[in-house]
């Protein structure tokens, strides 16, 4: 590794504070320099690679790479065939990246009430509130902690909704030993953003249940582009080709597809050092703060520790000062006008007056 893990003694007697999130990139990046001088800079040899080595890794033969988290958004948007007229379901407790990507293209968001305990969608809110506007339910699998798969799976299948699972912050997180982006959804959203795992400084990945919705998504990440018959045998465009609908430019560089490939091997490290962290902080808490509940089968990536404090500005305080950076993380998205509906949910207020994340990332050494 290329940073040496921060000790809770080490983080006490130096007086630096541990961080929340911290980039991870690998110490060597042998390739890095020529890719940079090959003049091959696009998607290319090593953006195929790392589509490959990832599919191998979750489990999935359906996954695509783009070029960041929103266009991932985007790019499953036009795929699922979402509309401005569209209901899709979602917590409003998730990072505003989650959500703004539908709210930018006209599609309302209907927020569901979340378990104040997990921090995940509460399945009977969900139930409550379908109508025959609602098109798809956003899963949210908050801070790496998977939701009630089962449960709300069944109610897509049963009301004949689309179901995404939200793995912004969850990939490497496991199901029953499944890996986030291979459980049961139509598809699953991922961010490669610099402070997840892998970091690619900017980039995100799509994965889905079959190959017609993967084959969709190809296209509408490239123009519309069907490159097999794109170009004739010299390498022109070639005239009988067609673009049959309006696409993104969402390829990943080779560049940023390289620097996630050269960190795929050390995944599962990288996770069980998270997950060893996630093991300890709950022995180190005080008498008024509780960890937040794990749901049954769920294997969280230890991305960060969530716990429920019963006065959570003393808290976040008092591990400042102890020198960890704590943090409420996220304002939950019902508070922002942008959304139209900012009306008041009982599990979503519980649950945001009193969690506070904590480290427990693969720099952490408790």
């Amino acid at each position: 590794m290329k940073t040496a893990p921060i000790s809770l003694k080490q983080s006490r007697m130096d007086g630096k504070m541990t961080p929340l999130y911290k980039p991870y990139m690998p110490e060597q990046l042998p390739e890095l320099e020529n890719i940079l001088r090959s003049g091959a800079l696009a998607y290319g040899k090593y953006a195929r690679l790392f589509e490959t080595r990832l599919s191998d890794w979750i489990g999935t033969p359906w996954l695509l790479t783009v070029n960041s988290h929103n266009s991932a958004a985007l790019v499953l948007i036009k795929t699922l065939d979402l509309k401005g007229e569209d209901e899709v379901i979602a917590s409003p407790m998730t990072c505003l990246a989650s959500s703004q990507p539908f709210a930018s293209l006209g599609i309302k968001l209907r927020w569901a009430d979340i378990d104040p305990h997990t921090g995940t969608l509460d399945p009977e809110s969900v139930t409550a509130i379908i109508n025959s506007k609602t098109k798809a339910i956003i899963h949210n699998h908050f801070c790496g902690n998977v939701g009630y798969i089962e449960e709300i799976s069944r109610i897509a299948r049963d009301n004949g909704l689309l179901l995404i699972d939200d793995a912004i912050e969850a990939f490497g997180s496991e199901w029953n030993g499944k890996k986030m982006g291979n459980l049961q959804a139509d598809a699953t959203i991922m961010s490669f953003q610099t402070v997840r795992l892998p970091n690619t400084i900017d980039g995100g990945a799509l994965s889905f249940k079959n190959k017609d919705l993967f084959d969709k998504a190809v296209l509408f990440r490239d123009f519309g582009i069907d490159r097999p018959t794109f170009r004739d045998d010299i390498n022109e465009i070639n005239p009988g080709c067609d673009i049959t609908l309006a696409g993104f430019g969402a390829t990943p560089s080779d560049v940023n597809s390289y620097i996630g490939l050269c960190q795929i091997d050390s995944l599962d490290e990288l996770i069980a050092r998270q997950r060893h962290n996630l093991s300890i902080w709950p022995d180190l808490l005080s008498g008024n703060e509780i960890p937040v509940s794990i749901t049954p089968g769920s294997n969280p990536n230890g991305w960060i520790f969530g716990m429920l404090s019963e006065n959570k500005r003393d808290s976040i305080i008092k591990w400042r000062q102890k020198g960890f950076y704590a943090s409420g993380v996220h304002l939950p998205n019902n508070y922002y006008s942008v959304f139209s509906d900012k009306s008041m949910l009982p599990g979503v207020s519980e649950f945001y007056s009193g969690f506070v994340a904590l480290p427990s990332g693969w720099w952490v050494n408790l």
